[in-house]
C-alpha cells in the first residue's frame, strides 16, 4: 500500500513501544489529520507521544481539517476517526490505519482496507522489520486493549509460517 491515511492508535501504541519506524517502512505517503494531531498533543497522552507529534517526522503529511460531515453513520464515531474517513474518501487513499472498533466498522463500510496496530506488526514482521514476540510483549504492557487471544494467534500463525519473529 502506498497511500495511507492514519488515524491516533496506530501511532500511538507504535511510538509507545519504540516501533513508529515501521510506518514508513511499510507505507509510502502518511496523511495525519489535524485532528488526529491534537488528539495526540491533549495533556493526558503519553510524554512521549506529545514529543514525537510536536516534532512530527517529516514522513508524515498533517492535514488542515475539512468540512464537517452531515453523515449520521460518521457523526457516531469518534471525531479522529470520523476526520481520518472524511480525509481518506477525499484523498482516495489505499488503506486507513485504525485501530477502534466502530471506526474500522464505518471505514470499511465505505469500502477502506483498514489495518491496525496488529496488523501492521504483522505485516512489519512478515518482512524482517521487527521482532514481533519482543513487539508484542512491549504492546502488552501499554492500555492497548485486545483480547489475549488475538495476540497469541498472531504469534503461532508467524510460527507456523517460519516467519520472522
Amino acid at each position: 500500500m502506498r497511500l495511507v491515511v492514519a488515524d491516533t492508535g496506530p501511532l500511538h501504541y507504535l511510538v509507545l513501544i519504540g516501533h513508529i519506524d515501521l510506518i514508513p517502512a511499510l507505507f509510502e505517503t502518511v496523511f495525519v489529520p489535524s485532528e488526529v494531531r491534537d488528539e495526540l498533543s491533549r495533556a493526558e497522552t503519553p510524554p512521549e507521544v506529545r514529543a514525537w507529534i510536536g516534532r512530527p517526522p517529516a514522513w508524515i503529511t498533517v492535514v488542515p481539517a475539512l468540512a464537517a460531515t452531515a453523515d449520521p453513520d460518521l457523526l457516531r464515531i469518534d471525531r479522529g476517526e470520523r476526520a481520518a474517513i472524511v480525509l481518506a474518501d477525499s484523498l482516495k487513499v489505499d488503506a486507513i490505519l485504525m485501530d477502534d472498533r466502530a471506526g474500522v466498522a464505518a471505514a470499511k463500510a465505505r469500502g477502506f482496507a483498514v489495518v491496525g496496530t496488529l496488523g501492521i506488526l504483522d505485516a512489519a514482521a512478515r518482512h524482517g522489520h521487527v521482532d514481533l514476540p519482543q513487539a508484542l510483549a512491549r504492546l502488552r504492557k501499554t492500555t492497548f486493549r485486545r483480547k489475549d487471544e488475538l495476540f497469541d494467534a498472531l504469534l503461532k500463525r508467524h510460527q507456523n509460517q517460519g516467519g520472522q519473529t
